[in-house]
């Protein structure tokens, strides 16, 4: 019956995922920081939780996993490699390992590069899904905190791998600067006007841009569309001071 997934907005332009396995009921929280909105999102899906799936330590994607714990019960999965900096794991995962929920099981990819113990999780089920918090964005991908421009370039690249109707669900709402800035690299791609049109739209309306199709991603992410780490770098740190 695959996966139910709803992006719930918090933090201004953060977002956390819900997400339902359609079989069994059993359910999830990817990077929840902000408790009243998921809160009332589980509320209006069932008042159900049964785990929290945090990508990386920063506060803007995990400052309610403590207290959604307790609230429910669900249990706390993290990078093993970060766990000093996370809320406690009651499940501390590393690369290759899988996770379950309910009848679905995602795996863990090891994503060095935004901070040096992200991890992303996919789904490869109907339809399949990546949880990339801050690794690959719409049009975009987090900036290097703590990793380096190898590192970042070498995680997008394992992520490029998976399959094109993959739906990205990523951790912010940056479609609409990231779009500007691929267009400023990239302005003959008609697909990344396309795809700016379609964004602009969307926020016109008050939308989410995401999830998004990797396949899409390909066609219009400068990051993935970068051929080596040196021309990766390069755009990473235009686009650190683009405006």
């Amino acid at each position: 019956m695959g996966l139910f997934i709803q992006p719930v907005p918090i933090l201004g332009d953060n977002y956390a995922w819900f997400v339902r396995d359609e079989g069994t009921g059993a359910t999830a929280i990817v990077d929840p920081a902000e408790e009243a909105p998921i809160v009332r999102a589980i509320a209006a899906q069932g008042g159900r939780l049964d785990f929290i799936f945090l990508t990386h330590h920063h506060a803007d994607h995990i400052a309610a996993a403590d207290v959604l714990r307790t609230r429910y019960g669900a249990k706390i999965v993290g990078a093993a490699n970060d766990a000093r900096c996370l809320p406690r794991l009651d499940i501390a995962v590393r690369d290759g390992d899988t996770v379950t929920l309910g009848a679905a099981e995602g795996r863990v990819i090891d994503t060095p590069g935004h901070t040096r113990g992200h991890i992303c999780y996919f789904f490869p089920g109907a339809p399949p899904a990546l949880f990339c918090g801050d690794t690959l964005f719409s049009m975009g991908c987090g900036r290097l905190f703590e990793g380096t421009a190898q590192e970042m370039f070498d995680s997008l690249r394992r992520l490029a791998a998976l399959p094109d109707d993959t739906l990205v669900c990523c951790g912010h709402e940056y479609t609409l600067s990231n779009a500007r800035f691929a267009r400023h690299v990239d302005p003959d791609n008609a697909a990344v006007a396309a795809r700016m049109q379609q964004v602009e739209a969307l926020r016109a309306q008050g939308r989410p841009t995401v999830p998004v199709t990797l396949g899409e991603e390909k066609r219009t992410n400068p990051f993935l569309r970068a051929p080596d780490v040196a021309t990766f770098a390069k755009l990473r740190q235009e686009k650190d001071v683009f405006r």
